[in-house]
């Protein structure tokens, strides 16, 4: 079954076409960005193909959405012969609310509800539903499932969500923590205890998705009980761009002295804070590790905080579950930084985690990181969110269970 998975932002589409069967096959991916400029570049790549690189005029998600189908199409590039082979369409929705704990097939009543969660999420929310507007037009006949980043999270108790300002904002405006990154979250765990043959649901894990934004959860049970990031992805770790976890005082005290409005002061604490505010080089963790180790005294003060506070939030969640089995990393971060892991792990002995350096080498594929015999195990976990996708959109569409 031929499923292709739409991932819609305010300007750009990234899509995969993933086949599934007995097993999962990626059989094309892409993006398409720049959309609504006369330059919009799709960037197309099936396996086992040359990469393919198209620029030209795409004024809306619906003609972009053309666009990759044509592409998939192609008779050099593609790899399907008519889009009646694409049997259904997930879309990754960023915000579902209170109203959505698990994925769903897009009704009219499901399009409603997500327009609702616009003034929750105004950058992504809109382009998610353009996206399966959009499909609604070429595809009309093709079932649609949603798939929420923050529905993982829901499970939450209320003494973790609530903020501790008045009840009544969260009765009238539903003011709450909601989490996000759910999708990753709930795959590299799951994932992990495959690997490990372990019990999801007898489990406490604590998974971090480290990227240009970054998250931490807990995990007890099978139940996300505690994540980072909160009403908006600005809750939580130091991130790329974004300052994470501040007092609001700062940003009170910041917005008189320097004069800034609300759009002013959230573009500061969004895009100009994190590593590359610290920094002053990049968002990039790449370029800043290697600003520190020519010496350069900001960059290493941004890594060494960076690191901190993912160590900070490791030691508050297993407090939080009374203690912790499994501590995972994923994201482009989490997979890849050899040196971020060792600080974040370095020091966690007295958790029961027994750091291996050797093992530590490794970069992007799935590995243990603590040594025989250790307590709690630590692991590389990559994520595959569109995988995710694909497998839930596969599971309502034909009400079964695909193991993965």
């Amino acid at each position: 079954m031929k499923i292709l998975v739409l991932n819609c932002g305010s300007s750009s589409i990234k899509y995969q076409l993933i086949e599934l069967s007995e097993e999962t096959d990626l059989i094309a991916k892409g993006l398409l960005d720049r959309i609504g400029l006369p330059t919009s570049e799709l960037s197309h790549q099936a396996t086992g193909k040359e990469k393919f690189k198209i620029v030209c005029d795409v004024p809306d998600h619906q003609v972009g959405i053309n666009l990759i189908l044509q592409t998939l199409k192609d008779p050099v590039h593609g790899v399907i012969q008519d889009e009646n082979e694409i049997m259904a369409v997930g879309h990754r929705v960023a915000h579902g609310g209170e109203n959505f704990k698990t994925s769903v097939h897009i009704t009219d009543g499901v399009k409603k509800e997500i327009e609702k969660c616009i003034e929750l999420a105004p950058l992504h929310n809109p382009a998610n539903l353009k996206g399966i507007l959009s499909i609604e037009a070429i595809l009309p006949n093709v079932p649609q499932v949603a798939v929420f980043d923050t529905s993982f999270h829901q499970t939450m108790p209320a003494y973790s969500f609530l903020y501790a300002i008045p009840y009544e904002f969260y009765e009238k405006y539903k003011i709450r923590r909601y989490g996000f990154h759910g999708t990753s979250h709930k795959y590299v765990a799951q994932k992990a205890c495959r690997y490990l043959g372990k019990d999801f649901n007898n489990l406490r894990i604590i998974t971090c998705h480290l990227g240009n934004g970054s998250s931490v959860a807990a995990i007890q049970n099978g139940k996300s009980v505690d994540t980072s990031m909160g009403f908006t992805p600005l809750e939580g770790l130091m991130m790329g761009t974004r300052s994470g976890d501040v007092d609001l005082g700062v940003l009170l005290f910041l917005a008189e002295k320097e004069n800034l409005s609300i759009a002013d002061t959230n573009a500061m604490f969004n895009k100009r804070s994190g590593i590359c505010g610290i920094s002053g080089i990049s968002f990039d963790m790449r370029d800043v590790e290697q600003a520190a180790g020519n010496g350069n005294a900001r960059a290493l003060l941004s890594l060494d905080m960076y690191a901190y506070r993912v160590k900070k939030y490791i030691g508050a969640y297993a407090a939080a579950m009374s203690g912790v089995d499994l501590i995972l990393f994923a994201g482009g971060i989490g997979e890849n930084d050899v040196d971020t892991r060792e600080r974040i792990l370095e020091g966690l002995g007295f958790l029961g985690v027994d750091f291996d350096r050797e093992r530590n080498t490794v970069r992007g594929k799935e590995a243990i990181l603590t040594r025989p015999g250790s307590r709690v195990v630590s692991m590389v976990m990559p994520t595959n969110e569109e995988l995710v996708i694909a497998i839930d959109t596969y599971n309502i569409v034909t009400n079964s269970e695909f193991k993965f």
